[in-house]
């Protein structure tokens, strides 16, 4: 029987939008933690597309990994 293997990135994309699945291997901390962190302003906001499709803004991703104790967000949420 094949195993698929989970290909891992090099690098985190420097624009565009990112999925959870993106972002997990960059990220020091678990999604509920990512999740928080975003309703309470310290992180990137999601961009919902559906109910089941939600993706954070790489470049705003990147601010945060640079500075996660100082990042403020660059827009509102809308």
């Amino acid at each position: 029987m094949q195993q698929h293997k989970r290909h891992t990135p090099q690098a985190l994309p420097q624009t565009g939008k990112l999925r959870w699945s993106q972002l997990e291997p960059f990220m020091p901390i678990s999604r509920e933690t990512w999740r928080r962190l975003s309703i309470e302003g310290k992180a990137p906001p999601p961009i919902r597309f559906s109910i089941r499709c939600t993706m954070w803004d790489a470049a705003e991703v990147h601010r945060w990994l640079s500075d996660p104790m100082g990042y403020t967000p660059t827009h509102a949420q809308s």
